[in-house]
């Protein structure tokens, strides 16, 4: 089936097509004696989503288990309306997101306010999912998924203040969320996501460093899919982070508001990542996942934070991708 790859030992990598755009936005099938869903993606990938799990065998009653690294809707949108397809299966999330899941009005509100007319063509609403099927993990947590295998979960702040990192104990697979950023597959180029209102600089570092302390055999991506060479993408993951810090630092240096800091990061990033910039589809479909606007915007935030206010954090602070 188009978007569904096999990567061994029964785990599976969906395409969920946030937007319609292939290749941005990944769910991940761990498909065994207690079958897993990684990522349920936006709620209107609901439908594509119970359509790859079919293909792979998986149908309404067979799901156990629904994790999510993080509520953003890019990743969880779809939680409510996997749940009502798979009433057998527990929705796993950090304890810090669990009450969205179970009552999302003011992360549903808060998106619309940020992505306007746009919400209902990239995410859809968040249907609320039963609380009693929520399992809530705190900074630690072990899912079982059969047979003696078994998800590690930890905590992984810095992208946002609920999110969680997965090791499969039979593969070695690290499920990233967004805590490492954004790998393009096009160019093998890797990109940060530092949306307000949780980003935070020492956090994030310091969960890619907790990666990196699990010896994971492969990185998974939820954008967008897996990586083999875990340490070199984790330190340019690493050095990405501390750039954007910088160029933001800059342009706050210089008086610069929103728009201008991000015509500025735009034009430094486009001499150091030339076929990224080079290939306009590429552009539009990784803006539309994580912009440079939200990016700058996060980082200003946490440098108003940080070192004092400055002029470039502009409207986009309640961005919540």
């Amino acid at each position: 089936m188009d978007g569904v790859v096999d990567l061994g030992q029964d785990v599976f990598a969906i395409d969920t097509r946030m937007g319609g755009y292939s290749g941005i936005t990944a769910g991940y099938v761990i498909r065994g004696d207690r079958p897993c869903l990684i990522e349920t993606g936006t709620a209107k990938s609901a439908p594509r989503v119970q359509e790859c799990l079919s293909y792979l065998g998986i149908e309404a009653a067979d799901l156990a288990t629904v994790v999510v690294t993080h509520i953003h809707l890019d990743h969880a949108g779809g939680a409510g309306d996997i749940a009502a397809m798979y009433p057998n299966s527990q929705v796993v999330v950090h304890e810090k997101g669990a009450r969205h899941l179970a009552d999302p009005t003011k992360l549903v509100q808060s998106a619309r306010r940020v992505f306007g007319p746009a919400m209902d063509r990239l995410f859809g609403d968040l249907l609320p999912t039963p609380a009693e099927r929520i399992v809530a993990l705190g900074d630690i947590g072990h899912i079982d998924l059969g047979a003696g295998r078994s998800l590690e979960a930890f905590h992984a702040p810095g992208h946002a203040s609920h999110h969680i990192g997965l090791v499969d104990s039979v593969t070695g697979d690290l499920y990233t969320g967004d805590a490492a950023g954004i790998y393009v597959p096009e160019t093998q180029d890797v990109r940060p996501s530092t949306p307000p209102p949780d980003f935070d600089l020492d956090l994030a570092i310091a969960s890619i460093e907790r990666m990196r302390t699990a010896l994971p055999t492969r990185l998974l991506f939820s954008h967008y899919g897996p990586v083999d060479d875990v340490s070199l993408t984790l330190d340019r993951s690493i050095e990405e982070l501390h750039l954007w810090v910088e160029m933001v630092r800059e342009a706050r240096d210089r008086n610069f508001d929103l728009d201008h800091a991000v015509a500025m990061v735009i034009e430094q990033s486009q001499v150091r990542l030339p076929a990224f910039h080079d290939d306009a589809d590429v552009v539009l479909k990784f803006e539309e996942l994580a912009s440079t606007a939200a990016n700058v915007a996060g980082i200003s935030r946490w440098l108003d934070k940080v070192e004092g206010p400055g002029s470039t954090s502009g409207d986009a602070a309640g961005v919540t991708r």
